[in-house]
């Protein structure tokens, strides 16, 4: 008989299964193992928003506790393992949603540095753009703010007052209106 003969001979369903090679399987476990490690250093708030089982959630724990290099490396490997029978789509979901939470989080954070910038550095039209962008600024105190932040500019003293300026524009951003 040869191969092909015994190939023929085989149940028709067992042809018609994927074959997976080994670095594949490989590739897999070890998106497993990362996808555990997001889940390690995830905050407790995060965490409880994540869909798992109690077993991998006490996994997770556990590799907290962890202090040694090699026992970290020993519980990783177990939660990947566990991973294998979690629900890996709706966790790497709520992880890309952690994500891009982060990612608006910082964009925010950006624009308001950017606007701090341009107060400190530009001109006193910037200082127009930002009112007209924010109508509810106290203007006075913003250009006291931007006064104070260009004078330590000035004389290389450590920007508290451009913090001030920050922190001001921070709170005008997040009122509602």
């Amino acid at each position: 008989m040869t191969n092909e003969e015994d190939f023929e001979q085989l149940d028709p369903a067992d042809q018609d299964e994927e074959w997976v090679s080994k670095s594949q399987v490989k590739r897999e476990m070890n998106a497993l193992q990362d996808l555990g490690k997001k889940l390690v250093a995830l905050n407790k708030d995060q965490l409880a928003k994540v869909p798992l089982d109690e077993t991998l959630r006490e996994a997770i724990d556990e590799c907290r506790r962890l202090k040694k290099g090699e026992a970290i490396r020993r519980q990783l490997q177990y939660i990947g393992r566990l991973m294998r029978l979690a629900d890996s789509d709706a966790i790497s979901q709520t992880l890309d949603s952690f994500e891009a939470g982060k990612q608006a989080h910082d964009a925010h954070f950006h624009r308001l540095e950017r606007w701090r910038d341009r107060l400190i550095n530009g001109t006193p039209s910037d200082l127009t753009d930002y009112v007209a962008a924010f109508p509810g600024a106290d203007v006075q105190h913003l250009r006291q703010l931007v006064r104070n932040a260009q004078k330590e500019a000035q004389q290389q003293k450590p920007p508290a007052s451009a913090r001030k300026l920050f922190k001001y524009l921070r709170e005008l951003a997040e009122e509602p209106g």
